[in-house]
């Protein structure tokens, strides 16, 4: 599995002084990183590409043949999200988990001691590069379903108008995917702050994000299955994709992002506690 680590001596270069303990500083060395290290680059640029790649085939397949057609485009549109979130998760635990497979972490704590510091430049910069990717993604999705859905029958005499950002619903969908990615990004970099461990940190997000909801629709009665899909990140998070139909979500979009917010934060809360109070 790929690993993020820097050059240490690009670690070493943090200004002396009161600066030291900054966050530019120390956003910038996490940046080095991710700029010179392999790893970053190609979770990114698949999380753009899977996320794309399965939007459009899921558009280019989706028909509709009368006025009936009960379908929420742009959500349809954005369903590469549940698959390219992985890309994102995965490197929001390399981000870390990587430093401390190889004992890097050592010296970015001795260049920075500040752990807090640390931490955050860390989601920082894991947010920031996310963010990019997701535009990249969610805008080529959106695109595609623009290309592929009204020959498919998803028509103005059908009741559809071509998707566009223009759209205040849209547009919300749109935002809050990228959103919705930078949360994973960094929920995922909270796990990994916590466990230390790459190979546990990616289960526990995976299972979190995709075992436990599939699961539980299996063995739950309606109604703890909509409890879970109330709290469960990806559910409760992907709710803001849906324009339609609102009434009907166990959460509303924004209130499901927050949901999502919400685990991140805990996340990220648990990783700094236990990061200041164990060794490296």
């Amino acid at each position: 599995m790929t690993q993020v680590a820097g050059s240490p001596r690009s670690l070493l270069r943090a200004p002396a002084g009161r600066n030291r303990g900054g966050m530019l500083p120390a956003v910038r060395a996490e940046w080095i990183k991710l700029r010179t290290a392999s790893g970053p680059g190609w979770l990114l640029l698949a999380c753009a590409v899977v996320t794309i790649t399965v939007s459009s085939t899921v558009v280019a397949v989706e028909k509709c043949s009368s006025a009936s057609c009960a379908v929420d485009t742009t959500k349809v549109s954005l369903t590469g999200v549940q698959v390219g979130q992985a890309a994102v998760a995965i490197l929001g635990v390399m981000v870390i988990g990587g430093e401390y497979a190889t004992g890097m972490v050592r010296i970015t704590l001795t260049a920075l001691p500040w752990r807090g510091v640390v931490l955050a430049a860390k989601a920082v910069a894991v947010a920031a590069v996310t963010a990019a990717a997701g535009i990249i993604a969610v805008l080529g999705s959106l695109l595609a379903g623009r290309i592929f859905l009204p020959g498919n029958g998803f028509t103005a005499a059908h009741g559809f108008m071509p998707l566009s950002l223009g759209n205040g619903t849209t547009l919300r969908a749109a935002v809050g995917s990228v959103l919705y990615l930078m949360l994973v990004a960094l929920f995922s970099l909270g796990i990994a702050t916590a466990v230390r461990d790459t190979a546990a940190a990616i289960a526990i997000a995976a299972g979190l994000m995709y075992v436990v909801p599939g699961v539980s629709s299996l063995v739950l009665a309606p109604t703890w299955q909509h409890r879970v899909d109330q709290a469960a990140p990806m559910n409760a998070g992907l709710a803001i994709q849906s324009t339609t139909n609102l009434g009907k979500l166990p959460v509303g979009p924004w209130a499901g992002l927050g949901v999502l917010a919400a685990w991140t934060v805990a996340a990220l809360l648990s990783g700094w506690l236990l990061l200041r109070l164990r060794d490296a």
